[in-house]
Protein backbone atom coordinates (compact mmCIF):
# COMPACT_ATOMS: atom_id res chain seq x y z
CA UNK A 1 0.00 0.00 0.00
CA UNK A 2 2.89 2.01 0.43
CA UNK A 3 4.74 1.57 -2.62
CA UNK A 4 1.67 2.48 -4.50
CA UNK A 5 0.92 5.44 -2.74
CA UNK A 6 3.90 6.66 -3.56
CA UNK A 7 3.94 5.81 -6.89
CA UNK A 8 0.80 7.86 -7.19
CA UNK A 9 2.74 10.71 -5.55
CA UNK A 10 5.42 10.33 -8.23
CA UNK A 11 3.36 10.24 -11.02
CA UNK A 12 1.42 13.62 -9.43
CA UNK A 13 -1.41 12.24 -9.39
CA UNK A 14 -1.72 12.51 -5.41
CA UNK A 15 -1.00 15.60 -3.44
CA UNK A 16 1.37 14.95 -0.63
CA UNK A 17 -0.84 15.93 1.98
CA UNK A 18 -2.66 14.17 4.77
CA UNK A 19 -5.86 13.98 3.74
CA UNK A 20 -5.04 12.93 0.84
CA UNK A 21 -3.11 10.01 2.17
CA UNK A 22 -6.31 9.19 4.08
CA UNK A 23 -8.20 8.96 1.62
CA UNK A 24 -5.66 6.64 -0.30
CA UNK A 25 -5.81 4.41 2.48
CA UNK A 26 -9.11 4.54 2.97
CA UNK A 27 -9.88 3.73 -1.09
CA UNK A 28 -6.87 0.63 -0.89
CA UNK A 29 -10.28 -1.82 -0.16
CA UNK A 30 -8.08 -3.04 2.82
CA UNK A 31 -9.82 -4.39 6.40
CA UNK A 32 -8.32 -2.19 8.67
CA UNK A 33 -10.47 -0.88 11.08
CA UNK A 34 -10.18 2.29 12.45
CA UNK A 35 -7.15 1.75 14.91
CA UNK A 36 -5.18 -0.14 11.45
CA UNK A 37 -6.63 3.05 9.76
CA UNK A 38 -4.64 5.57 11.70
CA UNK A 39 -1.62 3.25 11.90
CA UNK A 40 -1.29 2.95 7.90
CA UNK A 41 -2.19 6.89 7.52
CA UNK A 42 0.61 7.41 9.93
CA UNK A 43 3.24 4.81 7.92
CA UNK A 44 2.34 6.35 4.65
CA UNK A 45 3.27 9.94 5.88
CA UNK A 46 6.42 9.08 7.58
CA UNK A 47 7.65 7.00 4.59
CA UNK A 48 6.87 9.60 1.91
CA UNK A 49 7.06 12.97 4.27
CA UNK A 50 8.59 12.11 7.46
CA UNK A 51 11.95 10.18 8.64
CA UNK A 52 10.22 6.45 7.81
CA UNK A 53 11.38 3.92 10.31
CA UNK A 54 12.84 6.65 11.90
CA UNK A 55 9.80 8.94 12.70
CA UNK A 56 8.88 7.14 16.00
CA UNK A 57 12.22 8.85 17.57
CA UNK A 58 10.81 12.13 17.17
CA UNK A 59 8.36 11.79 19.77
CA UNK A 60 10.67 10.90 22.31
CA UNK A 61 10.92 14.55 24.08
CA UNK A 62 14.43 13.04 24.99
CA UNK A 63 15.77 12.57 22.16
CA UNK A 64 18.16 15.31 20.53
CA UNK A 65 20.27 13.30 17.68
CA UNK A 66 19.36 10.23 15.75
CA UNK A 67 22.69 8.47 14.34
CA UNK A 68 22.57 5.73 11.38
CA UNK A 69 25.60 3.38 10.91
CA UNK A 70 24.17 1.79 7.99
CA UNK A 71 21.50 -0.45 7.56
CA UNK A 72 22.11 -2.21 10.85
CA UNK A 73 23.00 0.47 14.06
CA UNK A 74 20.79 3.04 14.86
CA UNK A 75 21.97 5.11 17.68
CA UNK A 76 19.77 7.85 19.32
CA UNK A 77 21.42 10.65 21.85
CA UNK A 78 19.96 12.58 24.86
CA UNK A 79 19.45 12.45 28.56
CA UNK A 80 21.39 9.37 29.13
CA UNK A 81 23.47 9.44 26.74
CA UNK A 82 23.96 7.75 23.64
CA UNK A 83 22.26 4.43 23.49
CA UNK A 84 22.00 1.60 20.57
CA UNK A 85 18.36 0.58 19.39
CA UNK A 86 16.99 -1.99 17.58
CA UNK A 87 17.59 -2.62 13.33
CA UNK A 88 14.98 -0.34 11.91
CA UNK A 89 16.39 -0.79 8.02
CA UNK A 90 17.16 -3.92 6.32
CA UNK A 91 18.98 -2.88 3.63
CA UNK A 92 21.37 -0.17 2.85
CA UNK A 93 19.83 0.45 0.08
CA UNK A 94 16.56 1.59 2.60
CA UNK A 95 18.91 4.22 4.45
CA UNK A 96 20.26 5.32 1.30
CA UNK A 97 16.51 5.92 -0.20
CA UNK A 98 15.60 8.26 2.84
CA UNK A 99 18.95 9.93 2.90
CA UNK A 100 18.17 11.15 -0.97
CA UNK A 101 14.63 11.85 -0.18
CA UNK A 102 15.12 14.25 2.54
CA UNK A 103 18.51 15.60 1.20
CA UNK A 104 15.90 16.15 -2.06
CA UNK A 105 13.04 18.04 0.17
CA UNK A 106 15.75 20.11 1.77
CA UNK A 107 16.82 21.44 -1.98
CA UNK A 108 19.84 19.50 -2.57
CA UNK A 109 21.08 16.47 -4.36
CA UNK A 110 22.56 13.69 -2.91
CA UNK A 111 24.37 10.97 -4.88
CA UNK A 112 27.84 9.93 -6.68
CA UNK A 113 28.62 13.21 -7.57
CA UNK A 114 28.15 14.55 -4.31
CA UNK A 115 27.94 12.06 -2.07
CA UNK A 116 28.23 14.07 1.71
CA UNK A 117 25.60 16.83 1.77
CA UNK A 118 24.31 19.34 4.73
CA UNK A 119 20.81 19.91 4.90
CA UNK A 120 17.85 21.78 6.89
CA UNK A 121 14.48 20.77 7.04
CA UNK A 122 11.52 21.62 9.36
CA UNK A 123 13.68 21.65 12.26
CA UNK A 124 15.99 18.84 11.70
CA UNK A 125 19.51 19.01 10.65
CA UNK A 126 20.54 16.71 8.23
CA UNK A 127 24.00 15.36 7.46
CA UNK A 128 24.34 12.05 4.56
CA UNK A 129 27.43 10.40 3.61
CA UNK A 130 27.21 7.45 0.44
CA UNK A 131 29.75 5.49 0.19
CA UNK A 132 32.68 4.92 -0.60
CA UNK A 133 33.29 7.85 1.48
CA UNK A 134 31.33 6.21 3.97
CA UNK A 135 33.22 2.80 4.72
CA UNK A 136 30.17 0.95 6.53
CA UNK A 137 27.62 1.94 4.64
CA UNK A 138 24.90 5.03 4.05
CA UNK A 139 25.50 7.80 7.47
CA UNK A 140 22.80 9.55 8.36
CA UNK A 141 23.25 11.58 11.19
CA UNK A 142 20.02 14.07 12.20
CA UNK A 143 20.21 16.92 15.26
CA UNK A 144 16.72 17.52 16.47
CA UNK A 145 15.47 21.16 16.81
CA UNK A 146 13.16 20.91 19.74
CA UNK A 147 10.71 23.80 20.42
CA UNK A 148 10.49 24.18 24.17
CA UNK A 149 12.69 26.61 25.72
CA UNK A 150 14.47 25.88 29.13
CA UNK A 151 14.05 28.48 31.62
CA UNK A 152 16.97 29.02 33.99
CA UNK A 153 15.11 27.77 37.33
CA UNK A 154 14.58 24.50 35.33
CA UNK A 155 17.99 24.22 34.53
CA UNK A 156 19.19 24.62 38.28
CA UNK A 157 16.33 22.10 39.36
CA UNK A 158 17.81 19.30 37.00
CA UNK A 159 21.43 20.22 38.25
CA UNK A 160 22.56 21.73 34.92
CA UNK A 161 23.05 24.79 36.18
CA UNK A 162 23.93 25.62 40.45
CA UNK A 163 22.33 28.04 42.02
CA UNK A 164 25.13 30.26 42.77
CA UNK A 165 25.74 30.16 39.16
CA UNK A 166 22.19 30.58 38.12
CA UNK A 167 22.54 33.93 40.35
CA UNK A 168 25.75 35.19 38.36
CA UNK A 169 24.45 34.39 34.85
CA UNK A 170 21.76 35.96 35.56
CA UNK A 171 23.43 39.29 36.63
CA UNK A 172 25.52 38.55 33.87
CA UNK A 173 22.75 39.47 31.38
CA UNK A 174 21.51 42.31 33.12
CA UNK A 175 24.61 43.81 33.20
CA UNK A 176 25.11 43.29 29.52
CA UNK A 177 28.47 41.49 29.49
CA UNK A 178 29.43 39.81 26.52
CA UNK A 179 30.09 36.12 26.73
CA UNK A 180 31.12 33.13 24.92
CA UNK A 181 29.29 29.76 25.91
CA UNK A 182 32.14 26.43 25.07
CA UNK A 183 32.12 23.01 25.72
CA UNK A 184 32.01 19.86 23.64
CA UNK A 185 30.01 18.52 21.11
CA UNK A 186 26.27 17.67 22.96
CA UNK A 187 27.30 19.40 26.31
CA UNK A 188 24.10 21.85 25.95
CA UNK A 189 25.79 25.01 24.91
CA UNK A 190 22.59 25.80 22.21
CA UNK A 191 20.01 25.02 25.39
CA UNK A 192 21.98 27.55 27.64
CA UNK A 193 22.26 30.11 25.10
CA UNK A 194 18.73 30.04 23.92
CA UNK A 195 17.54 30.34 28.16
CA UNK A 196 20.07 33.14 28.52
CA UNK A 197 18.76 35.12 25.82
CA UNK A 198 15.07 34.69 27.42
CA UNK A 199 17.12 36.38 30.39
CA UNK A 200 17.20 39.84 27.92
CA UNK A 201 14.75 42.96 28.22
CA UNK A 202 11.69 42.54 26.61
CA UNK A 203 12.40 45.85 24.67
CA UNK A 204 15.47 44.62 23.44
CA UNK A 205 16.14 43.86 19.70
CA UNK A 206 17.83 40.61 19.54
CA UNK A 207 19.32 39.53 16.54
CA UNK A 208 20.62 35.69 15.75
CA UNK A 209 23.05 34.76 13.52
CA UNK A 210 23.67 31.08 12.75
CA UNK A 211 25.03 28.04 10.42
CA UNK A 212 21.77 26.16 11.06
CA UNK A 213 18.82 27.68 13.05
CA UNK A 214 18.47 26.38 16.41
CA UNK A 215 18.28 28.68 18.79
CA UNK A 216 14.82 29.44 19.45
CA UNK A 217 14.85 31.90 22.96
CA UNK A 218 11.53 32.84 24.98
CA UNK A 219 12.20 36.51 23.88
CA UNK A 220 9.23 38.84 22.23
CA UNK A 221 11.79 40.48 19.96
CA UNK A 222 13.84 38.23 18.24
CA UNK A 223 14.95 38.05 14.45
CA UNK A 224 17.64 35.32 12.84
CA UNK A 225 19.82 34.89 10.05
CA UNK A 226 20.84 31.75 8.73
CA UNK A 227 23.49 31.02 6.29
CA UNK A 228 23.30 29.47 2.82
CA UNK A 229 25.18 26.98 0.94
CA UNK A 230 25.89 27.24 -2.88
CA UNK A 231 23.55 26.38 -5.48
CA UNK A 232 24.86 23.38 -8.40
CA UNK A 233 26.67 26.15 -10.35
CA UNK A 234 28.67 27.07 -7.33
CA UNK A 235 26.96 30.63 -6.77
CA UNK A 236 24.89 32.24 -3.58
CA UNK A 237 26.64 31.31 -0.81
CA UNK A 238 25.74 33.97 2.22
CA UNK A 239 28.48 32.66 5.37
CA UNK A 240 28.51 33.57 8.68
CA UNK A 241 30.98 36.29 7.88
CA UNK A 242 28.51 37.82 5.45
CA UNK A 243 25.49 38.10 7.72
CA UNK A 244 27.08 38.94 10.77
CA UNK A 245 27.87 42.52 9.14
CA UNK A 246 24.72 42.49 7.77
CA UNK A 247 23.19 42.20 10.89
CA UNK A 248 24.87 44.85 12.32
CA UNK A 249 22.72 46.83 9.49
CA UNK A 250 19.87 45.54 11.65
CA UNK A 251 19.98 47.66 14.82
CA UNK A 252 20.55 44.73 17.23
CA UNK A 253 20.66 45.40 20.86
CA UNK A 254 22.19 41.86 21.38
CA UNK A 255 24.56 40.64 18.54
CA UNK A 256 24.33 36.60 18.71
CA UNK A 257 26.70 34.26 16.89
CA UNK A 258 25.21 30.36 17.01
CA UNK A 259 28.13 29.10 16.72
CA UNK A 260 31.66 30.74 15.75
CA UNK A 261 33.60 28.05 13.63
CA UNK A 262 35.45 30.27 11.45
CA UNK A 263 36.44 34.08 10.19
CA UNK A 264 33.22 35.31 11.70
CA UNK A 265 35.17 35.48 14.79
CA UNK A 266 36.61 38.81 13.39
CA UNK A 267 33.37 40.40 12.52
CA UNK A 268 31.84 39.60 15.98
CA UNK A 269 34.96 41.02 17.83
CA UNK A 270 34.60 44.41 15.91
CA UNK A 271 31.05 44.38 16.63
CA UNK A 272 31.28 43.91 20.33
CA UNK A 273 34.29 46.46 20.30
CA UNK A 274 31.94 49.14 18.88
CA UNK A 275 29.14 49.36 21.35
CA UNK A 276 27.30 46.10 20.70
CA UNK A 277 27.30 44.54 24.27
CA UNK A 278 25.41 42.22 25.83
CA UNK A 279 26.14 39.86 22.93
CA UNK A 280 27.42 36.50 22.84
CA UNK A 281 27.93 33.37 20.90
CA UNK A 282 29.19 29.47 21.07
CA UNK A 283 32.52 27.79 20.92
CA UNK A 284 33.54 24.26 21.18
CA UNK A 285 36.39 24.03 23.50
CA UNK A 286 37.44 21.12 25.33
CA UNK A 287 37.88 23.12 28.63
CA UNK A 288 37.80 26.69 29.75
CA UNK A 289 41.79 26.83 29.39
CA UNK A 290 41.29 26.09 25.96
CA UNK A 291 39.40 28.75 24.86
CA UNK A 292 42.18 31.14 24.02
CA UNK A 293 43.79 28.73 21.93
CA UNK A 294 40.12 28.07 20.05
CA UNK A 295 39.82 31.84 19.20
CA UNK A 296 43.42 32.62 18.16
CA UNK A 297 42.77 29.44 15.71
CA UNK A 298 39.62 31.29 14.69
CA UNK A 299 41.22 34.90 14.50
CA UNK A 300 44.19 32.98 11.94
CA UNK A 301 41.34 32.07 9.42
CA UNK A 302 40.67 35.71 9.64
CA UNK A 303 43.96 36.89 9.02
CA UNK A 304 44.59 38.04 12.34
CA UNK A 305 47.60 38.07 14.66
CA UNK A 306 47.69 36.79 17.95
CA UNK A 307 48.44 39.65 19.45
CA UNK A 308 45.61 41.72 17.47
CA UNK A 309 43.32 38.77 18.68
CA UNK A 310 44.54 38.93 22.37
CA UNK A 311 44.01 42.93 22.60
CA UNK A 312 40.42 42.42 20.42
CA UNK A 313 39.47 39.49 22.68
CA UNK A 314 40.50 41.09 26.02
CA UNK A 315 38.24 44.39 25.01
CA UNK A 316 35.46 42.81 23.61
CA UNK A 317 34.71 39.59 25.53
CA UNK A 318 33.97 39.65 29.50
CA UNK A 319 33.02 36.26 30.48
CA UNK A 320 33.45 32.55 29.76
CA UNK A 321 30.83 29.61 30.75
CA UNK A 322 32.22 26.29 30.26
CA UNK A 323 29.89 23.49 29.89
CA UNK A 324 30.97 19.91 30.41
CA UNK A 325 28.82 16.06 30.28
CA UNK A 326 29.65 13.20 32.33
CA UNK A 327 28.33 10.36 34.03
CA UNK A 328 25.99 12.59 35.91
CA UNK A 329 24.88 14.45 33.04
CA UNK A 330 25.34 18.10 31.61
CA UNK A 331 26.47 20.96 34.29
CA UNK A 332 28.10 24.31 34.23
CA UNK A 333 31.17 23.38 35.12
CA UNK A 334 32.52 26.91 35.58
CA UNK A 335 32.09 30.77 34.63
CA UNK A 336 35.49 32.72 33.64
CA UNK A 337 37.25 36.35 33.03
CA UNK A 338 38.83 36.44 29.75
CA UNK A 339 41.75 38.61 30.33
CA UNK A 340 45.34 39.55 29.65
CA UNK A 341 47.73 37.71 31.28
CA UNK A 342 51.84 37.72 31.24
CA UNK A 343 52.85 38.46 28.01
CA UNK A 344 50.26 39.82 26.50
CA UNK A 345 48.46 36.00 26.35
CA UNK A 346 44.73 35.52 26.78
CA UNK A 347 43.96 33.88 29.91
CA UNK A 348 40.71 32.81 31.39
CA UNK A 349 40.58 33.75 35.20
CA UNK A 350 37.99 31.28 37.27
CA UNK A 351 35.03 33.09 38.83
CA UNK A 352 33.31 29.78 39.79
CA UNK A 353 33.79 26.22 39.41
CA UNK A 354 31.60 23.72 39.96
CA UNK A 355 33.05 20.03 39.75
CA UNK A 356 29.83 17.96 40.45
CA UNK A 357 30.17 18.55 44.41
CA UNK A 358 29.15 21.94 44.89
CA UNK A 359 29.75 25.51 43.32
CA UNK A 360 32.80 27.47 44.87
CA UNK A 361 34.05 30.70 44.70
CA UNK A 362 37.77 31.03 42.65
CA UNK A 363 39.93 33.77 41.90
CA UNK A 364 38.26 36.49 39.72
CA UNK A 365 35.19 36.36 42.15
CA UNK A 366 35.38 39.94 43.52
CA UNK A 367 36.33 41.01 40.08
CA UNK A 368 32.93 39.48 38.62
CA UNK A 369 30.79 40.57 41.57
CA UNK A 370 31.91 44.03 41.08
CA UNK A 371 31.14 44.12 37.68
CA UNK A 372 27.56 42.64 37.93
CA UNK A 373 26.56 44.20 41.32
CA UNK A 374 26.14 40.94 43.08
CA UNK A 375 24.31 41.66 45.83
CA UNK A 376 23.86 38.04 46.89
CA UNK A 377 20.13 38.11 46.40
CA UNK A 378 18.20 35.31 44.59
CA UNK A 379 16.70 36.51 41.71
CA UNK A 380 15.95 33.60 39.52
CA UNK A 381 12.29 32.79 40.15
CA UNK A 382 11.64 29.07 41.26
CA UNK A 383 15.76 28.12 41.79
CA UNK A 384 16.97 26.65 45.10
CA UNK A 385 19.82 28.83 46.42
CA UNK A 386 22.71 27.26 48.66
CA UNK A 387 24.67 29.36 50.83
CA UNK A 388 27.81 30.93 49.30
CA UNK A 389 30.84 28.87 49.37
CA UNK A 390 34.26 30.24 51.00
CA UNK A 391 36.72 31.91 48.52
Amino acid sequence: MVDAVRKAVLAGDLRPTGAAFADAVGSSGRLLGSEGALSAVDRVRAELKGLGPLEHLLAEESVTDILVNGPGEVWVDGATGLQRIGRLFTTDEEVRALAVRLVAAGGRRLDDGCPAVDVRLDGLRIHAVLPPISTSGTLLSIRIRRPRVFSLAELAAGGTVAAMTAEALTLMMRSRLNFLISGATGTGKTTLLSTLLGLAGPHERVVLVEDAAELNPDHPHTVGLQSRHANLEGAGVLDLTELVRQALRMRPDRLVVGECRGAEVRELLAAMNTGHDGGGATLHANSAEAVPARLSALAALAGLTADALALQAASALDVVVHLVRDARGRRVESIGLLELGRGAALTVRPVLTDSGAGCRRAAGWEDFARRVGWTGVASVPGARHAAPSAP
